[in-house]
């Protein structure tokens, strides 16, 4: 996963991170009940992370990025389950996690082929009952302008209930707000 100079600086400022305490989480997870065991996917520098740590009793983080690693691995390491992985291929017992997170990284995730095959994942780890949630942004001239130099496959939004769906899960809505969308998918 590349990401750009400004995206790096920008993931770890002051702004984005009160952009996902009372914006992003807030508006994502709303009336999403975790559980007490969930799997964050990409949290990356663990901006979500922390919000995350205190709605559940038990959080795992997946994350492919080295740095990423051992920045979480600093400020989290003594509060949750560290992976170094790929969610695409989760070193995870089927049905382990009440939920399933993944904010804003879907679009870094390098084909559609590989988100497909993250969904299918998501779905492999979650208990019956579980839900997959999470949120990512509108493709667009400004998105991209931001990504110049990523990793960029981003994931329209028309399209996901019916990936959502070949990937397992029996239930999803998508819905679609200032340039963001939110998603939800059950396993029954």
């Amino acid at each position: 996963m590349a990401m750009n100079r400004y995206h790096r600086f920008f993931c770890r400022s002051r702004r984005w991170t009160r952009t996902v305490e009372t914006e992003l989480l807030p508006w994502t997870l709303n009336g999403v009940q975790l559980g007490s065991d969930s799997l964050e996917i990409g949290p990356g520098y663990g901006v979500t992370t922390r919000v995350l740590l205190e709605r559940v009793r038990n959080l795992c983080v997946a994350e492919i990025d080295r740095s990423a690693i051992e920045g979480l691995c600093r400020r989290f390491g003594d509060r949750t389950e560290i992976l170094h992985a790929d969610a695409a291929d989760l070193p995870v017992s089927a049905g382990r996690f009440d939920s399933v997170t993944c904010f804003t990284m879907l679009h870094h995730v390098p084909s559609r082929e590989r988100q497909d095959r993250l969904f299918a994942e998501a779905f492999r780890v979650l208990r019956p009952g579980g839900v997959f949630a999470g949120c990512d942004a509108v493709d667009g001239p400004a998105f991209r302008l931001v990504h110049l130099g990523d990793t960029c496959v981003p994931v329209p939004p028309g399209t996901l209930i019916a990936r959502l769906r070949a990937a397992g899960f029996d239930e999803a809505r998508v819905s679609v707000r200032k340039g963001r969308f939110r998603f939800r998918a059950y396993r029954r």
